[in-house]
């Protein structure tokens, strides 16, 4: 079969991991673990759709870290470039992006996902209760969980960050302002993201509250 140029784009850079075929490996295995959450979650969005006639959640994205990001993240802490060093000093290679509709949606996807008995939460940071300084927020899971290759079990670890649509609207934006070189008033531009962050988290609670008044509505009225 006829490599692309990003099989040999891979192949060349991860020979800076001694071998080319141990870390496409690697990469293979990341790709079955978030394969591995993504049809969890599917299952869990199919149930609710069919139990209470919603989804909760809108979509999902994922990404295997690039060969150059691992590198330099690799180099920047300090670590090995080796395969096993990838394993052990990195938690991100692997990462999946939950974009939900409504706050409470994303504490009981996260809550059903690790309940699950083959699924081992690491870490989790909640950037909705306690946002970053800059206004970012969204809820962070690392997860362990297996995958089953031909020769056997074999444990992952993949990053899950959980996000309303408005949350994900504003780290969009925030992420391509932020690379933006040589700009004036960097600490008004700054100020103004914060509070569009806090207007957003506002916009978010509403929602949540006209969808509670709905739903209590649709209840009142199967009663009568």
């Amino acid at each position: 079969m006829k490599k692309t140029e990003e099989d040999i784009r891979v192949i060349n850079v991860s020979k800076i991991f001694n071998e080319a075929e141990p870390f496409i490996n690697l990469m293979m295995q990341y790709r079955c673990a978030v394969r591995e959450i993504e049809t969890k979650l599917y299952v869990l969005n199919d149930e609710y759709s069919v139990r209470f006639a919603r989804n909760p959640f809108e979509s999902i994205k994922s990404r295997i870290k690039s060969p150059e990001s691992i590198i330099e993240k690799l180099k920047r802490r300090g670590y090995e470039l080796t395969t096993e060093s990838i394993q052990e000093n990195l938690t991100d290679v692997a990462g999946i992006r939950v974009i939900c509709s409504f706050v409470d949606d994303i504490y009981m996807l996260a809550e059903k996902l690790v309940q699950q008995d083959d699924i081992i939460l690491i870490k989790k940071k909640d950037y909705i209760r306690y946002p970053k300084t800059n206004g970012y927020r969204s809820l962070h899971l690392i997860v362990d969980i297996p995958i089953f290759l031909s020769e056997g079990k074999k444990h992952m670890k993949v990053e899950v960050q959980f996000r309303t649509i408005a949350m994900d609207f504003w780290a969009s934006l925030d992420h391509k302002l932020r690379y933006k070189k040589d700009i004036d008033n960097q600490d008004i531009i700054v100020e103004e993201l914060k509070s569009c962050a806090e207007t957003i988290n506002d916009i978010d609670c509403r929602m949540q509250q006209i969808r509670y008044m709905i739903e209590a509505q649709g209840n009142a009225k199967k009663l009568e």
